[in-house]
């Protein structure tokens, strides 16, 4: 389920208090208002001020180097930085690792194709092994949530000639090319088949022909693509061979019919193109299945990278009925290793599939009475012998190493922690590295550990930032590219040696962000608490307070909600959740918090997690609310009379049933794109946490809002785009014959065309956010006295 994000600088000391600096600072920003046109109803001018700020101009984006790609194992690196000879272009530096010595690699004169007179935009790119060859993707246009169709051009580095791959292919209509392991070929998806194509000769062999409207080569159906991240469906072996892909076969699975009024998908049409026609509405048919329907059937195959006939691999059971949720090569050219989960997602069987003949055999098991988590990637170690693996046996998400016949499982990372996630391995050194958090589940950090399973693991990132850190190892495991941040403090990019040896080398510390978003930091900063709601359960949370704040005052709850498994909100690093417009919501005279109930994937255990299973928003509606009702006993700053809520996708299912099931305690709800009944959202997600409707009815009706609307007491405002492929807008339109038929009052906003993010066409996103700050102002205000605004809210 797509949960939408959008995106302390310390100040030097100069004799003045903190929040009179503050007041200073946000002075200077509004100080063009005596001049802006006339404010929007119900928003104050300087909230509409920092609106168009955040989300009219670039001042709050965040710079990210890069891409950057590691080069002899780690000995050097390349990186994209803006050109020194053309103006708006970007050329490929090359960096020596240890030393910071430069070089233009690629400069942008080198990337102008012939008869062109601007050099391609780089929005990715790859090496072949011997760094002769460069692949530039660029003219990425979306496939539902990502620009993964595109052009793709070669460069040969020698002699220098450039070529555009796909001979005469549609532009932007080629997926996923990768190079063969020995540079010659590159093979993509283009039309739902996949493509070899000679580098030397231009000759393009079909290694699949059967492509179609629903027979999907070489990438995914909708919702693999959406629960589990498979978009690049094939994969070269390390020999060179052989390519080894996913085929889906989409007949049978239920089609959304998604209406575009405003002509063809994904553009969004603002006004009839004077002069000539209108435009008249589109259909697009979606294969998407809900929960107890019809599944894609879907099966694994190899077929030569010279062409012929695929040989499938003989997976167990119904494929329409089971999923192959991940598929790469054994570390050999000879087998492949598949994830292969049950419908029930309970049980994730490691198949080796023999890659001549098909055979299959299962080597290794994880079950879990609610669901098992799908490893990302398999990693193999020990020339094959072995690979590592995440599982909950214990109770707590640790990493073991498994023997290639699964008769050994060794335990690598003991204790009362859960491993995040295992970033790189360094075989020649031993070590082990995993992400973790022990003592705070809203903090992420490096640690380092022995594949052997001896010793103590010990935490590489600096015990001084405490924060969130991500890193990208180098291969020889001695390097890391490592981005570092805090809910206040903007992110930092640096090189590290993993060794210890050398100092970090800072490549983008986004110092003109942390001065432009010191006044709201300083006014308005971050505190983390915890909230005990029972004996047994502390959930994390944080707060915004106003700027200037008074603790003898009484003030406005805003309470940010998600809830779901897919993820946490209270999380310690930059710009998570929607940030932004929440400090927009604190300097307009709210206090702002956001809870993490159980069942949200924070690192506490299995137990935590998994509280869920078979009746999410029942235990969403438990925590949440006794959370707010604690905070509010102990804070008495904040008024119990003036609480609202809301939330996006799953946090809008969660602002339905909290609006509905608390209506004394929530007294105005915004709901952007939410879920009104699980039953209509689709199969892996909703059966993964849920089970199958038809063995689970009192689950399902427990946890749909819809079920609830009757409790309705205060004001709600529903957001839906009309484009959403995700969640879609026909439940948001049952939901509404719901509320007409109880005859309770609703306010309800189309974006039309929008997809789920609400994001496209011009102003969209500024305009989104005005609405849900302008109806928070007008019914939850920030200035009234409680008991006007209890009375409003009656």
């Amino acid at each position: 389920m797509l949960m939408t994000s959008l995106s302390s600088a310390s100040r030097r000391s100069i004799g003045i208090p903190a929040r009179v600096f503050a007041s200073a600072f946000l002075a200077a920003i509004f100080a063009a208002i005596a001049i802006a046109p006339p404010a929007r109803a119900q928003v104050s001018a300087e909230s509409d001020a920092l609106l168009h700020r955040i989300y009219a101009s670039p001042d709050f984006e965040v710079k990210y180097p890069g891409p950057a790609r590691w080069l002899d194992d780690g000995a050097a690196f390349t990186t994209v930085e803006p050109s020194g000879s053309v103006q708006g272009a970007a050329d490929i530096i090359r960096y020596e690792t240890a030393t910071g010595d430069r070089s233009v690699l690629v400069p942008a004169s080198k990337l102008i194709p012939a008869g062109a007179k601007a050099p391609l935009q780089i929005e990715d790119y790859g090496w072949t092994k011997d760094k002769s060859k460069l692949l530039i993707y660029t003219n990425g246009v979306p496939v539902w949530r990502r620009p993964t169709r595109g052009d793709y051009w070669v460069l040969d580095i020698a002699s220098g000639t450039l070529k555009k791959l796909g001979g005469d292919a549609v532009a932007s209509t080629l997926m996923f090319a990768k190079f063969s392991p020995d540079g010659t070929r590159v093979a993509y998806v283009r039309a739902n088949n996949i493509y070899a194509e000679d580098l030397a000769s231009g000759k393009i062999t079909p290694l699949t022909s059967d492509g179609s409207a629903t027979i999907v080569n070489g990438t995914s159906d909708w919702v693999y693509e959406e629960e589990l991240d498979v978009r690049d469906g094939f994969r070269w072996s390390p020999d060179g061979t052989k390519i080894a892909y996913w085929q889906f076969d989409t007949s049978g699975v239920g089609i959304f019919k998604l209406i575009y009024n405003l002509g063809k998908p994904k553009e969004i049409v603002t006004q009839f193109p004077y002069p000539g026609l209108g435009v008249y509405p589109t259909v697009l048919d979606i294969p998407i299945p809900i929960p107890g329907s019809t599944n894609s059937a879907v099966r694994a195959g190899v077929v030569s990278a010279s062409g012929g006939p695929t040989t499938w691999m003989k997976v167990p059971g119904d494929p329409r009925d089971n999923y192959i949720a991940r598929l790469e090569w054994a570390g050999n050219s000879k087998e492949l290793a598949i994830e292969h989960l049950n419908r029930l997602q309970n049980e994730n069987d490691v198949l080796l599939a023999n890659a001549s003949d098909g055979s299959v055999k299962q080597i290794f098991s994880d079950t879990d009475k609610a669901w098992v988590d799908v490893n990302d990637e398999i990693k193999w170690v020990h020339d094959g012998a072995a690979f590592l693996w995440l599982s909950e046996r214990d109770g707590w998400r640790h990493a073991y190493l498994v023997s290639r016949d699964g008769s050994k499982v060794q335990l690598l990372t003991p204790g009362p922690y859960d491993v995040m996630g295992l970033p790189g391995v360094d075989e020649k050194s031993g070590d082990l590295y995993f992400y973790a958090s022990p003592e705070n589940a809203t903090q992420k950090y490096l640690f380092r550990t022995k594949l052997d399973g001896s010793g103590k693991a010990e935490r590489v990132s600096p015990l001084n930032q405490l924060g969130t850190h991500e890193y990208d190892i180098s291969p020889d495991g001695k390097w890391a590219f490592h981005m570092y941040s805090r809910a206040d403090v903007v992110p930092v990019f640096d090189l590290i040696d993993l060794t210890g040896q050398a100092k970090p080398r800072v490549s983008e510390d986004n110092a003109e962000l942390a001065k432009t978003v010191a006044p709201l930091v300083i006014a308005s900063p971050t505190e983390f608490f915890k909230v005990q709601t029972d004996p047994s359960t502390t959930l994390d949370a944080w707060m915004l307070k106003p700027p200037n704040f008074d603790p003898s005052k009484k003030y406005p709850v805003l309470v940010f909600v998600y809830g779901e498994p897919a993820a946490q909100t209270v999380v310690d690093q930059w710009a998570a959740w929607n940030f932004d417009f929440h400090r927009i919501v604190a300097q307009a005279g709210y206090i702002v918090v956001s809870f993490d109930n159980r069942g949200t994937p924070a690192p506490k255990g299995r137990e935590w997690r998994k509280q869920v299973y078979g009746a999410i928003h029942p235990v969403i509606v438990k925590d949440q609310t006794a959370a707010i009702e604690k905070f509010l006993t102990e804070h008495p700053y904040a008024d119990a009379s003036r609480v609202a809520v809301w939330g996006w996708s799953g946090g809008g299912s969660s602002t339905l049933n909290l609006m509905f099931r608390s209506p004394d305690v929530y007294k105005v709800g915004m709901s952007v794109a939410p879920v009104a009944d699980l039953r209509l959202y689709d199969s892996i997600y909703q059966e993964r946490y849920m089970g199958l409707p038809l063995q689970n009815v009192d689950g399902y009706k427990s946890s749909s809002a819809i079920n609830f609307a009757e409790g309705l007491k205060g004001h709600l405002l529903i957001v839906h785009g009309s484009g959403d492929d995700n969640v879609h807008y026909a439940g948001t339109e049952l939901l509404l014959n719901r509320l007409i038929e109880l005859d309770k009052p609703v306010d309800f906003m189309e974006y039309p065309n929008r997809t789920h993010a609400i994001s496209e066409g011009p102003g969209t996103t500024l305009h989104l956010y005005s609405l849900l700050l302008r109806y928070l102002e007008e019914h939850n205000p920030p200035n009234a006295t409680s008991a006007a605004a209890g009375a409003a809210a009656k």
